[in-house]
């Protein structure tokens, strides 16, 4: 039984953890990656980074920039480029509405995690909106408030 969950499970490859910190992300998307060989082999081995990537239309055509998967370390001189734009899979309605939103707004698509899905490497998106520095330090302290009110209902739990 455990086999059948790790194969449904999707294994987050490589994650923009200080997404959560710095943005208000207000909605999420799913698309696919154009990738090439190699640089699935890379992010299998989590070899990856999309910490400084965003994604906006060129073209009529959704584009990561600014991710970095590094070479696979048994690739040939065939190996790709590490900090290539990548090409982003989505339907032509979705990338329409997803320029729409960020040139009206003024809001940023950012991806907060690659994972497999059936083989397939995907990229979560969120549809984002940047934090002012005293919101961040709001955070904090409510992360801090309801940490220590967990412990102090553990401790009255145990006793």
């Amino acid at each position: 039984m455990a086999k059948k969950e790790e194969k449904n499970a999707s294994p987050v490859l490589v994650q923009n953890r200080k997404a959560h910190y710095d943005y208000h992300i207000l909605e999420t998307y799913e698309a696919g990656l154009e990738l090439v060989g190699t640089e699935v082999k890379a992010l299998r081995e989590r070899q990856g980074s999309i910490q400084e990537a965003y994604c906006k239309p060129v073209k009529g055509e959704m584009m990561m920039i600014g991710s970095r998967i590094n070479e696979y370390d048994k690739g040939n001189r065939f190996n790709h480029d590490p900090e290539r734009n990548r090409k982003l899979l989505m339907h032509r309605n979705e990338i329409i509405r997803l320029s729409q939103k960020i040139e009206r707004k003024g809001l940023t698509l950012i991806p907060l995690k690659l994972y497999l899905k059936r083989g397939k490497v995907k990229v979560e998106l969120g549809l984002c909106e940047g934090k002012h520095s005293y919101d961040k330090s709001a955070a904090l302290k409510e992360k801090a408030v309801k940490k220590e009110a967990e412990l102090s209902f553990e401790k009255a739990r145990r006793r």
